[in-house]
């Protein structure tokens, strides 16, 4: 389909369409079928839909709150997941509990699929910790800042799947990577291609396309579907609407279950959009237009799952209602503990450097140390 036609239902689809399961106005589609002959679909209970439902709302309301302690002083930077909440919900509930997830900084919709305290992210950004989770227990790896770098530890941790004789089984063990559109320019992503293809490690690369690499448009990012560069590399590539938290669920489960059973990578890329600034630092005004952001918006993940739970009658005003007041009371109380995180001391820095410490290190602290006193009473 080319770029700007519409599907049947008059809705825009990027060119060569994508896996949808829920339309943008609430409209079920019962399976999709890909060119290679893969059916996608979802079998889920009533419940599981008002789950899934809640499990959105939930985390853009948390997200919301994020970005209003950091707008009051009590974050240093935040990234705010508005707008991709189905690419994220959809993908950590695809997660089985033995599967290992590598995220960006951006993934606080996987981190709480993955039952992880939505604290936790929150003394990173304060600069209370580095991240407070244990990654072996959650299946959750700690936060990477450094643009790609988390591909090449999920292709390592892979490999190492593979090798320990993890894999073979739908009891197996799978690994997924998170990363954004930008991050494909980046090496340390292309060269996870080339060793996870070679070795046909059970890793699926998780491309959430946001449109915008900070201020970098798609299009000048690559002249091909992001997808499509997976053929170069020797495994498989989809394009599913990351805006459907359904087709996102079913197509992450079943390329997590194909890398589990020795079938190799696969790599997603979840066509979404950011809805707000790439960080708090970025002012995404000055390189897109309102009339971009209002077109997206008719494609809110949330609200086109709402408009399904009311046309099959599944969820009325009092379900909605309760997961709203839910959700702030969890929003709140989040809050309240981010404020009561102590106010870091800088020289904690060098605590946590090595485990049992380095007499270089207690030099560079203690001389730090000087240096923050030499200012004691001078009013700086």
């Amino acid at each position: 389909m080319a770029k700007g036609e519409r599907d049947k239902a008059g809705n825009d689809v990027p060119a060569g369409g994508f896996v949808q399961l829920l339309t943008p106005d609430g409209e079920r589609i019962d399976s999709a079928t890909t060119a290679d002959g893969s059916i996608y679909t979802v079998d889920f209970s009533d419940e599981e839909y008002r789950e899934l439902y809640r499990d959105l709302v939930t985390v853009r309301r948390l997200d919301a709150e994020a970005v209003a302690l950091q707008r009051q002083g009590e974050l240093g930077i935040w990234a705010s997941l508005l707008g991709q909440e189905a690419a994220q919900v959809g993908s950590g509930r695809a997660l089985r509990p033995q599967d290992m997830a590598f995220p960006t900084y951006r993934e606080h919709g996987v981190l709480y699929c993955r039952g992880i305290d939505p604290i936790m992210p929150f003394g990173l950004f304060r600069g209370v910790d580095q991240g407070g989770w244990d990654p072996n227990e959650f299946r959750f790896n700690t936060y990477t800042i450094v643009i790609g770098s988390q591909t090449l530890h999920a292709t390592g941790y892979a490999m190492g799947v593979t090798m320990d004789g993890k894999t073979g089984g739908t009891d197996g063990e799978a690994v997924i990577a998170y990363f954004g559109d930008g991050a494909t320019s980046q090496g340390e992503v292309n060269e996870s291609f080339v060793w996870s293809g070679v070795f046909n490690a059970p890793i699926v690369f998780f491309c959430q396309n946001n449109q915008y690499a900070i201020s970098e448009p798609l299009e000048r990012q690559t002249r091909v579907p992001l997808y499509q560069r997976a053929g170069g590399y020797g495994f498989p590539g989809i394009r599913v609407d990351g805006n459907d938290v359904l087709a996102t669920y079913a197509v992450t489960r079943a390329a997590l279950d194909n890398a589990r059973t020795g079938q190799g990578p696969t790599l997603i890329e979840a066509y979404t959009y950011r809805m707000g600034a790439h960080t708090s630092s970025d002012d995404p005004t000055r390189y897109r237009i309102s009339s971009e952001v209002e077109s997206w918006k008719a494609k809110d993940p949330i609200k086109r799952l709402k408009a399904f739970l009311t046309k099959q009658q599944l969820a009325g005003d009092d379900f909605f209602g309760e997961v709203d007041e839910t959700a702030g009371a969890l929003a709140l109380d989040l809050r309240e503990r981010v404020l009561a995180m102590p106010d870091p001391q800088p020289v904690a820095m060098f605590d946590h450097v090595y485990p049992n410490g380095s007499p270089e290190v207690a030099a560079q602290r203690n001389a730090f140390a000087r240096y923050q006193a030499s200012f004691e009473g001078s009013g700086h």
